[in-house]
């Protein structure tokens, strides 16, 4: 009796085990990206996590369901992801259902794939921000630069693959470069130990021969060096894309080198200059506060090695002692981010202002009671339209800490209460029907792909006005009246393909020969599905404009009958085919032409300049930041 258990048991635990492995195959088959949480297999209830990872999927396609309806009429606000933030599954399996959402193919599931990304930004930056608190909380001695470098680029590009293990591989590649170039000149150097790094170097001679092998591999091996031609590129500050295309700016190139120096027993010390980033290696005493007693270092300058004097040529003015000091960690990830801050307020395409965004929350992690910046970002919300509550929060925080800025505070107090009750009065989405009489003279629908007759440019219709619905200034300001219809024709909201949101005249526009994807980041607010010659509405667009489907369905047909399907197919895959940068190209920014003056601008908020208009006089089809009905 006790055998016959014995056998029927071992027969019970084959089929648990049969199970549990056909189990894990379907597991790693469905979702192989999940297998790296797992560091060994032994103990794991595959069918378990096989029944989590489904439900947490569910999950996330019902949340991201449930958002296009939620918020369509307005930016997602604060607490739009407070049903995220109470999930009862592991995030990991709830992000990894985000990316297959992101990765799905073909040209449908627009306003899926645009919701993931917002829900997976958040959750993303939300997690990168805790470890930069956790990493700010450590003792000095245990603040990586490279790990800080490597948070703010994470941050500011969380949708972006980017790890510390990985950048550290890359840097130990380089790393172990140097070493053969530094054999081969001294095969006894203490840096070719298999511990080197964790002891310092302390005869000045040895250290001075690592950093001519670095200088060899880095510069004239590896060809790294300064990005002066496109010094301003937000890609310089990332220590991935610096690794990646071998070119930054001084703070960046500097956390680079610094960071090979110490894993080869050399200290280096990072100085922050002004106007251009520093290390320092000591030539005298250690701890030395003689600024004589060091040499310091020109990353950006293919690392050649400076005096005091020569520091002050460099930048062209004299300095006081206080600038050559050593700064720490968190003082250079300031740096790093006040860089990106900068550039956020430069920056003239995005109208969301997602890198002013990022640098501003970055900043105030590391200093959250900045009024400065505090003062800021409240603006730049209130600027947007966006979070009003937040907005009120922020400056509740300003008037504590900063009572003299009581006046600048009340203004804004008073307009963000105001746009508070405006959304409390909005009764629902206005719907037109293109049958209405006051609508007869729209020709256009919602989904066609369009060129501007003057400007150039490819775009996308989202919505219309039977005419001009701008206020007064704004007709005056683009010159409305100089068009041969004036602003009493239809106008239409575009999206186009340099990433900016129009409001162009229905004389300025014509059907698009060569219908094609329109690049835009808010596509897949507007719509579900690119056909290859049109956009589909979803159905929050639909609701309002109900009646154009079906004629922007039959305006195609009737343009587009005679492209085969083989010449659509080949422009699209002509069009993938463009460089980013062919993407990019500022069609009202303007268009490089002949005797064309300079770009008017308009004043932000916050003290920087954007691009209005592209040719003078103002005329209309201007990019609009935030155009509001009247």
């Amino acid at each position: 009796m006790l055998q016959s258990s014995s056998v029927s048991d071992n027969r019970a635990f084959g089929r648990s085990v049969h199970v549990d492995l056909v189990v894990l195959a379907g597991f790693h088959l469905a979702w192989p990206s999940l297998l790296k949480y797992y560091s060994h297999t032994d103990g794991v209830s595959w069918l378990e996590e096989y029944k989590a990872r489904h439900n947490a999927g569910l999950e996330a396609q019902r949340i991201v369901a449930s958002f296009s309806k939620r918020f369509f009429s307005e930016h997602v606000p604060c607490d739009g992801f407070s049903d995220i933030e109470t999930l009862g599954c592991p995030s990991h399996f709830f992000e990894d259902e985000l990316m297959c959402i992101l990765n799905m193919e073909g040209r449908k599931g627009l306003t899926w794939k645009y919701y993931a990304k917002k829900i997976l930004y958040f959750l993303r930056q939300q997690n990168i921000l805790k470890n930069l608190k956790e990493y700010l909380q450590r003792p000095t001695d245990q603040q990586s630069f490279l790990e800080g470098a490597v948070l703010i680029d994470q941050y500011c590009n969380p949708l972006s693959d980017i790890c510390l293990k990985s950048v550290q591989a890359q840097v130990d590649d380089i790393t172990d470069k140097v070493r053969k170039v530094l054999r081969t000149k001294n095969a006894r150097h203490p840096s070719l130990a298999s511990k080197a790094g964790e002891v310092l170097i302390p005869e000045v001679e040895l250290q001075r021969q690592v950093l001519d092998a670095m200088n060899c591999v880095l510069y004239e091996q590896l060809k790294y060096k300064g990005n002066e031609l496109d010094y301003y590129n937000s890609l310089n500050s990332y220590i991935h894309q610096v690794l990646i295309r071998r070119t930054g700016i001084p703070i960046s190139l500097s956390v680079l080198y610094l960071t090979i120096a110490r894993q080869l027993g050399v200290k280096l010390e990072p100085v922050n200059f002004p106007s251009h980033f520093l290390l320092r290696w000591c030539q005298g005493k250690e701890g030395s506060t003689d600024i004589f007693d060091y040499t310091y270092i020109d990353a950006f300058g293919k690392g050649k090695q400076l005096t005091v004097k020569e520091c002050e040529y460099l930048i062209g003015h004299h300095v006081t002692e206080e600038f050559y000091g050593v700064v720490t960690s968190k003082e250079v990830l300031q740096r790093m981010v006040g860089n990106l801050l900068n550039l956020g307020k430069r920056e003239s395409t995005d109208q969301s202002y997602q890198l002013l965004r990022d640098s501003l929350d970055l900043y105030l992690a590391m200093y959250p009671d900045n009024v400065q910046h505090l003062m800021l970002q409240a603006r730049l919300y209130f600027h947007l339209g966006i979070w009003p509550e937040k907005v009120l929060d922020i400056l509740q925080h300003i008037q504590a800490l900063d009572p003299s800025q009581h006046g600048a505070v009340g203004y804004l107090v008073q307009h963000t209460l105001e746009h508070i009750e405006r959304r409390k009065e909005e009764v629902g989405p206005e719907v037109k029907h293109r049958s209405d009489e006051k609508h007869k003279e729209v020709c256009f629908s919602i989904g066609l792909i369009m060129k501007h007759k003057r400007y150039g440019y490819n775009c996308v219709i989202y919505g219309w006005d039977p005419a001009c619905m701008m206020g007064h200034e704004w007709i005056r300001n683009m010159n409305v009246h100089s068009l041969p219809h004036g602003p009493h024709q239809p106008f239409y909201n575009v999206l186009v393909e340099d990433g900016s949101c129009r409001y162009a005249a229905q004389e300025n526009l014509e059907y698009n020969s060569e219908p094609r994807e329109i690049p835009h980041p808010d596509i897949g607010r507007y719509f579900s599905e690119f056909t290859g010659v049109h956009y589909l509405a979803n159905t929050e667009l639909e609701i309002r404009y109900p009646e154009d489907l079906e004629l922007t369905r039959a305006t195609a047909q009737k343009i587009y009958s005679s492209v085969t399907s083989e010449q659509i197919e080949h422009l699209h895959r002509r069009f993938r085919q463009l460089s980013r940068d062919q993407l990019t190209i500022r069609y009202g920014v303007p268009l490089p032409a002949a005797g064309r003056p300079p770009p008017h601008t308009f004043r932000l908020p916050w003290g920087g300049a954007r691009p209005c208009h592209p040719s003078q006089p103002p005329q209309e089809g201007c990019s609009i930041a935030n155009k509001k009905k009247e």
